[in-house]
């Protein structure tokens, strides 16, 4: 009997040793990325082999074997300020929260319109002297790789890249900063969203370990300070969200091609610095009106019920939307391709290679009459 129950005792351990080797063996790998040293020239582009030394680099990933603790959805519940009025559901539905959309909305505009919560629009001819626009766009793209690989939420992405350029607004910082700024912010906006952030540790190691975990900690402190702790400021996802719904009504297409195209046309936004002097709210409407374009080149992409929700004429969406379909075809921003890349994946219905008309017709930007 003693010999019997030593040889369970046995077989448990090993079946416990196994299991455990497995569970190593299939372990997620993050990637551990260095910005590089950032160049001086607005018109780099990004280097094939990140080991030539020049531009912008994105070294050779490592990976290591590392169970990390991620949030328990990629899709956040939606808050109520982003729910509104949708025909297609049931009048009583309170998650639409019909009867408060018009005096969230109200808020929301006037919330947008808070100096408090605005970058300045031109901080990097006014404020900074070591950083440009591309070296912006360079950390923004590398973001929404970092943003991917711990599977954040979406809204996690445009409230670093808000912090981001607040930050940058009124603090001159060097280049070799920049990096610890947008982990940083991440950092901060993780704890904002997320249910499960990510820890400070992991965001050092997803950075091979260029900051310590005490400089990643002060730079926390530092752009909460300056932000003055105004966190839960309204991004372009914000709008977008109900602009995407108001759209579906009115334009039959495959909701989830208008949707996931609407998210790629906002993130690639994201990368351009001259997009940072429109409201949020603006360019949540820009993005639309040109997905919808897109979906539609012969139809006119506007309506009287998105310029009702939206607040915003045809004419006053022409130099946004100008700027974010140069964006789609590459004409701004090409050297980019992390956004590029993660919407060619078929979970997102490889909306980035969708085709587009070359110009968007002067006649669009008229008022619409219906």
């Amino acid at each position: 009997m003693a010999e019997q129950e030593t040889s369970v005792r046995v077989t448990r351990a090993a079946k416990k040793r196994a299991a455990t080797a497995t569970a190593d063996e299939q372990a997620p790998t993050k990637k551990r990325v260095v910005l590089g040293e950032l160049p001086n020239l607005s018109n780099v582009i990004v280097p094939a082999n990140p080991g030539s030394g020049a531009g912008p680099q994105k070294p050779k990933c490592k990976t290591k074997t590392k169970k990390v603790t991620k949030s328990a959805t990629t899709a956040a519940v939606k808050p109520a300020c982003t729910a509104e009025k949708d025909t297609n559901s049931k009048p009583d539905d309170p998650q639409m929260c019909e009867p408060y959309v018009s005096e969230i909305y109200e808020y929301l505009h006037k919330m947008e319109v808070d100096p408090e919560r605005r970058p300045l629009p031109v901080y990097i001819e006014r404020v900074q002297t070591d950083i440009n626009s591309h070296m912006r766009g360079i950390l923004v793209d590398w973001l929404v790789e970092v943003a991917e690989e711990y599977k954040l939420v979406s809204d996690t992405l445009y409230l670093s890249v808000s912090y981001i350029d607040r930050f940058l607004s009124s603090n001159s910082l060097n280049r070799q900063k920049l990096q610890l700024l947008g982990i940083s912010a991440m950092l901060i906006a993780s704890k904002y969203e997320e249910i499960s952030p990510p820890h400070v540790e992991e965001f050092c190691y997803i950075t091979d370990n260029t900051y310590t975990k005490e400089e990643m900690v002060k730079m926390e402190a530092d752009v909460l300070k300056s932000l003055k702790f105004e966190m839960g400021s309204p991004t372009i996802k914000t709008f977008l969200r109900r602009f995407t719904r108001v759209a579906r009504e009115s334009h039959k297409t495959s909701n989830l091609q208008l949707e996931f195209l609407g998210s790629y046309l906002a993130e690639l936004s994201l990368l351009e610095y001259h997009c940072v002097k429109f409201l949020p709210s603006l360019v949540a409407a820009s993005v639309m009106f040109v997905a919808r374009f897109m979906i539609r080149p012969k139809m006119h992409p506007w309506s009287s019920e998105l310029e009702i929700n939206s607040g915003y004429k045809p004419a006053d969406l022409k130099e946004c939307a100008l700027l974010i379909h140069d964006l789609y075809l590459s004409r701004r921003g090409g050297s980019l391709q992390a956004v590029r890349e993660k919407y060619k994946q078929h979970k997102f219905k490889c909306v980035a290679t969708m085709p587009s008309p070359p110009e968007i017709p002067a006649s669009y930007f008229e008022d619409v009459r219906e």
